[in-house]
């Protein structure tokens, strides 16, 4: 049996590598502001992770008000599943007009194609009991555990006074529930708030960038090698390039090379920073090599194939060429 399994999990890693091996474009997925209209997942493509072009007149390409119990999603990710085939989303179930203390829930989405998704509401008041206090629940993401060999949604909730807290819980089979009890995914040593988790696996570590919410509300990271033993290494230091107020963090890797791109929503000023890395440790600013004719809030860059984003532009329509800087 054991043996059986092995097998099975050979194979998926082979076909995730071979579906690695044929990417060579991008995919970014965004919302784009603090209104019901803008409250909504928007894609745009790039085939160099540098430039970007909208897809779809930079329109939704989902419906919020058909996934959402609030009628605005925020915060998009996006995860291709381990065999390749199918695409798991989360989202941040919120309209900020009603507060940023409002919202109680998540969306959790998966498709086989990227455009068309079955949807479920995750509530938490309704999922858990104990949520008399619970204020918000914010920023979903998900991300295959190696080691329980489940998918992973973690993202962060405040109760009461207490600070905001990176939670975990694994997702059912179908992905369309949560699996079981949540738990603390992350819990810094200095006991304050920590918001929009992202997580990169690199080198047999776990590296989670994370927003250090209302005490600096700058970019820090901690590795782990075990999601779920609760032993964390922080870096002290910051991590954005900018003296500016940052969050909604998101790192990926750029396809054929070693190096990987951070990027952040520098919020207070409505633009984007992106910087480059080969040891996610240390950065440098190259927003003077990226072109976007669209401005995004919190987001996420995905990997996809030729055949992929062929078919995005064939049922979105493109807003102009694509074009290589590097």
């Amino acid at each position: 049996m054991k043996k059986h399994i092995t097998l099975l999990l050979f194979l998926a890693f082979c076909q995730a590598s071979l579906l690695c091996a044929q990417s060579s474009a991008y995919l970014f997925a965004y919302f784009t502001g603090d209104r019901g209209d803008l409250e909504a997942v928007r894609y745009a493509v790039s085939l160099d992770g540098f430039n970007y072009k909208t897809l779809n007149n930079n329109q939704p390409v989902i419906d919020s008000k058909a996934i959402s119990s609030t009628g605005g999603v925020r915060d998009p990710f996006i995860l291709r599943s381990e065999d390749g085939k199918t695409f798991y989303m989360v989202l941040t179930d919120m309209v900020s007009a009603n507060g940023w203390d409002s919202n109680r829930g998540m969306v959790m989405l998966k498709s086989d194609d990227l455009m068309n998704w079955q949807s479920s509401m995750v509530h938490i008041p309704t999922r858990y009991t104990g949520q008399d206090d619970l204020k918000r629940v914010w920023a979903p993401q998900v991300i295959f555990d190696k080691e329980a060999g489940k998918y992973m949604l973690y993202w962060s909730m405040q109760h009461g006074d207490g600070p905001d807290i990176i939670y975990y819980a694994y997702a059912n089979d179908d992905f369309t529930d949560l699996d079981g009890d949540y738990y603390p995914l992350f819990l810094p040593q200095d006991g304050k708030p920590c918001i929009d988790g992202d997580i990169i696996y690199k080198d047999g570590l776990y590296h989670m960038f994370y927003k250090t919410e209302g005490h600096g509300n700058g970019i820090r990271k901690a590795t782990t090698a075990s999601l779920t033993s609760g032993k964390w290494n922080e870096s002290a230091e910051y991590k954005q390039q900018t003296t500016e107020s940052v969050e909604g963090s998101a790192v990926f890797p750029l396809i054929g090379t070693d190096k990987y791109i951070l990027m952040y929503d520098i919020y207070m000023k409505g633009k984007y920073q992106f910087c480059e890395t080969t040891d996610l440790d240390n950065f440098k600013v190259i927003d003077q090599d990226i072109s976007m004719d669209f401005h995004p809030r919190h987001g996420c860059v995905i990997h996809i194939t030729p055949a992929e984003l062929q078919q995005l532009i064939n049922a979105y329509g493109i807003s102009g060429d694509l074009t290589v800087s590097k």
